[in-house]
């Protein structure tokens, strides 16, 4: 496709449901035969393909009790035990099957929430009133209070009675709190403590052991990318998984670097196009309604191809340097020219420079969208040139 009045554009590719006995790889190709016939494909042009989808074709599940048995076998947690839950995001796609296992692992003990506040770590207003800052309120305490609202602005869920409702189900005592600091709750009386958060993840779990170290006590610490972390499954382990059909839970896709260069190679050796690919996930971008970010995938991008690699879009503001060479007289062909030949004062380049596999990443999430419109991949032109 070319056409000279066209910038940036971008195509949802429509496939059909990918389950996991399917081979991506060929109903990809197989659709871009159709795209390279009605003229799609250039050189230059990315390709997005969703993580889930990837995620699907590789049967990339593991199950509820899965979980339980690996707390148990591989991280010495146990049913007596009383378990700290820190910083999950308030999320019935993303955290509730977990939350589920953690309490199922211990369901003889106790599950221990703590909740940051007055929002979750992405946005979700937890809980809407005058808390202050630097304190541990417990949810029993506060629930009854009329100057508080525990609602979500937009679902209408208390994720806090949600979440404990589910560590009822598997017989686990509970308790939580609001509290900001990941070091506070280490002073109670807990035996391990899993680190829920996506984007701190690093600074909650430092927190945690220096504040455990203080006070001598020799307990577990881990994050979610320390559960079901395998090879051939996904590095990331439970971080970025989501809900799934009954007890299972879907994980984000194993070897997307892998994938991502050999659907690359395929490309060139079938359509002799050079076309990068992204495997993405949610994109980077915050909702100036709710001031929900969406981005509780850990990365914008789990695979890549080397064309993106350290890329960045970089660029002039061409309405500022419009204004400025109009100012000093300059007639519309000349500022045209002038911009598009980059014959520009180096001080008046002034666009923040980003990583183009972001920006791509969040343009692919805004295209096929969370509720799934059947347009798994996404095929951006233009972007690169």
């Amino acid at each position: 496709m070319n056409l000279d009045y066209v910038g940036v554009s971008a195509f949802g590719l429509k496939l059909g449901a990918i389950t996991p006995e399917v081979d991506l790889k060929t109903e990809i190709m197989d659709l871009l035969v159709r795209c390279e016939q009605d003229g799609l494909l250039d050189d230059g042009d990315v390709l997005c393909v969703t993580e889930s989808v990837l995620a699907r074709s590789q049967n990339n599940y593991v199950t509820v009790d899965d979980v339980v048995e690996e707390l148990h076998e591989e991280h010495g947690i146990n049913e007596n035990y009383n378990l700290l839950v820190q910083f999950p995001i308030t999320s019935r796609n993303r955290f509730s099957a977990i939350l589920k296992a953690f309490a199922r692992a211990v369901k003889n003990g106790k599950v221990i929430i703590q909740q940051s506040y007055p929002r979750d770590e992405v946005g979700n207003l937890v809980v809407d009133g005058d808390l202050e800052e630097g304190h541990a309120y417990n949810y029993e305490e506060l629930k009854g209070s009329q100057d508080l609202d525990f609602n979500h602005p937009v679902t209408g869920i208390n994720y806090l009675e949600f979440y404990q409702d589910i560590i009822n189900e598997e017989m686990a005592e509970h308790e939580i709190y609001l509290c900001n600091d990941p070091g506070r709750l280490v002073d109670e009386d807990i035996d391990a403590v899993i680190i829920s958060s996506i984007h701190t993840r690093r600074r909650d779990k430092l927190q945690v052991i220096e504040r455990a170290k203080k006070l001598d006590k020799f307990i577990e610490v881990m994050d979610l990318t320390c559960i079901c972390n395998s090879e051939e499954n996904s590095s990331w382990g439970l971080l970025g998984s989501n809900l799934s059909a009954g007890e299972k839970i879907k994980l984000a896709p194993g070897k997307p670097f892998e994938f991502s260069s050999q659907l690359k190679k395929s490309i060139k050796e079938k359509f002799d196009r050079e076309i990068e690919i992204i495997v993405y996930g949610d994109g980077a971008y915050k909702d100036p309604e709710t001031g929900i970010y969406e981005l509780a995938d850990p990365v914008t991008s789990f695979g890549f191809t080397s064309g993106l690699e350290d890329r960045m879009r970089r660029g002039n503001k061409y309405k500022y340097l419009v204004d400025k060479y109009a100012g000093e007289g300059y007639e519309q062909e000349e500022i045209e020219r002038m911009i598009k030949e980059e014959k520009v004062e180096t001080e008046d380049e002034g666009t923040t420079p980003r990583k183009a596999k972001d920006l791509i990443a969040s343009l692919a999430d805004l295209i096929s969208g969370s509720a799934d419109e059947g347009t798994p991949m996404v095929l951006v032109k233009d972007f690169l040139s």
